[in-house]
């Protein structure tokens, strides 16, 4: 499938590749499919594209490199939807705002973003948890 990226071009992809978002992410309800593409020469982040809207692309990497103390329980909800069984059957992401320099760029701590590998969906589940940041600097590295 060829899809058209925001920083990336025109590139094809696998249907294996394809994360499902049944509520889309808030503020992109919309956006039901994404791919995780790789940024070259760069192994911490990752791009979160939207098949749909070129333009609809996030920056995205692993919480616990900058959060170290970072731990929370994901809502029945969430296990729900995704149908989660086990820890090992998901990965946590966050999205980065960038900015300049780019050791001020933020993470969002407070809503981060849960992928089930078997199912291959996925949420952006809202923690309203007070011990994190919604913009976590990455400059200030662990907790």
């Amino acid at each position: 499938m060829q899809i058209q990226t925001k920083f990336h071009g025109s590139i094809e992809i696998q249907t294996d590749q394809l994360w499902a978002f049944p509520k889309g992410i808030p503020g992109f309800e919309d956006e039901k499919q994404f791919v995780l593409l790789p940024i070259e020469g760069n192994e911490v982040f990752q791009v979160l594209q939207s098949t749909e809207t070129p333009t609809t692309a996030f920056i995205v990497a692993n919480p616990y490199t900058w959060a170290d103390e970072y731990t929370f329980d994901i809502d029945d909800p969430t296990v729900e939807l995704l149908k989660i069984k086990s820890e090992e059957d998901i990965f946590v992401l966050g999205i980065l705002s960038l900015k300049q320099p780019f050791e001020n760029s933020t993470i969002n701590l407070q809503a981060p973003l849960i992928f089930q590998a078997k199912s291959r969906k996925a949420k952006q589940m809202i923690l309203n948890d007070n011990r994190f940041d919604i913009r976590h600097v990455i400059g200030k590295g662990g907790n």
